[in-house]
């Protein structure tokens, strides 16, 4: 980890014992897995008071003419819903709270990498797993919504012989989705945070500012690339089969 020592690393030893009480036991690797663990929900947790604070900051007290925070998220929120309504049409409305939602975690999180002595919840696969799974099952939700049992055709393929085979893989295909926004987004946080912490040994100034100003750029790149993904997912499952 590129930040052996965290601001918050005092809220181990209170949640440990009550999260992971047969790793204190066990001690070792386990309790090294128990700190992890605990590092990842702490941040967490952290991302969402931020964002919390930040929402009642922007909105309490809105004016017609915009200043200062309100202004900021007005043109924050103002992009993703551009974004979405480019990329879904009109109807992609209803799905903002849940996108604007994601990209703001990931986003926040991300940028927490570039902090000393803040750990980034997407630099652990357990976050990751979790945000990919919320898509995974809002694709087929929303899909079963719009077309009803008609939704298993997209399953099928369009030739009748081959529907067998096209069904396995299809559904190869949409489970392996879970593991590619997973993989991508903590090899990405987690890989810069890798990197940081190798170059910083080698050469301790110039190199390591060079990979946090590349690293800035993942931070916007990732939380883009897996809010465009989930769009394209839930738009997939409103299309009608052929």
């Amino acid at each position: 980890m590129v930040h052996p020592l965290l601001f918050l690393q005092f809220l181990r030893g209170i949640l440990t014992p009550l999260l992971f009480p047969e790793a204190v036991k066990a001690g070792g690797e386990a309790l090294l897995n128990a700190y992890k663990s605990v590092d990842t929900i702490t941040y967490t947790w952290l991302v969402m008071v931020l964002l919390i604070v930040v929402s009642v900051l922007a909105t309490k007290g809105i004016k017609s003419m915009p200043g200062g925070m309100q202004n900021f998220m007005e043109v924050v929120v103002g992009g993703i819903e551009n974004m979405i309504r480019d990329t879904m049409g009109e109807h992609g409305k209803r799905f903002f709270p849940l996108i604007a939602t994601l990209a703001l975690f990931i986003l926040v999180s991300n940028l927490l990498s570039l902090i000393p002595g803040f750990f980034p919840p997407t630099a652990s696969v357990n976050t990751n797993a979790a945000l990919a799974v919320i898509v995974f099952l809002t694709t087929h939700v929303v899909g079963f919504q719009a077309h009803g049992f008609k939704y298993l055709k997209h399953f099928l393929g369009p030739i009748i012989w081959l529907a067998p085979l096209m069904f396995f893989i299809e559904v190869i295909g949409h489970f392996s989705r879970i593991i590619s926004l997973t993989l991508r987004l903590f090899g990405n946080i987690g890989g810069h945070e890798i990197m940081i912490m190798i170059f910083f040994a080698l050469v301790p100034f110039f190199v390591p500012l060079l990979m946090t100003v590349l690293g800035l750029l993942v931070c916007f790149i990732q939380a883009f690339v897996f809010m465009l993904l989930t769009m394209i997912y839930i738009q997939g499952s409103l299309e009608e089969s052929h």
